[in-house]
């Protein structure tokens, strides 16, 4: 097995890098590191965590992805966090539980990329 971080970086083709830098800001407190004529970096939320924001004219095709999740820390956050995400310009696709306990939304951002909000103790 190969020691790493864990999965470390996703790269996202938007068609506007500024206004997806702002949704993942608002929404997640990222914060940007680097930027190009064609991309932004973005450091965050976890310690190792960075999301790049590529211009690109496939913007929100997933392709072989379905989606990318962020775990919440508390259960008790998930109706904070979906109302936040509506407030950051989000849609809503829907929300529920896995068991008692275990909240769950899946939520769609401005390009279209479909963002899983959830829980599970560790």
């Amino acid at each position: 097995m190969i020691k790493t971080h864990g999965l470390s970086h996703i790269s996202l083709s938007v068609r506007d890098p500024d206004r997806a830098l702002a949704f993942y800001q608002k929404l997640f407190g990222v914060r940007e590191y680097h930027r190009d004529d064609h991309s932004i970096q973005a450091l965050g939320p976890g310690p190792h965590d960075v999301i790049a924001f590529d211009r690109r004219p496939s913007h929100g095709r997933p392709g072989g992805i379905d989606h990318f999740g962020f775990r919440l820390t508390d259960p008790s956050d998930i109706h904070e966090a979906v109302r936040q995400s509506k407030a950051a310009g989000a849609k809503v696709l829907r929300q529920g539980e896995f068991g008692p306990g275990l909240p769950f939304a899946y939520i769609q951002d401005p390009d279209g990329y479909t963002i899983e909000l959830w829980f599970e103790p560790d």
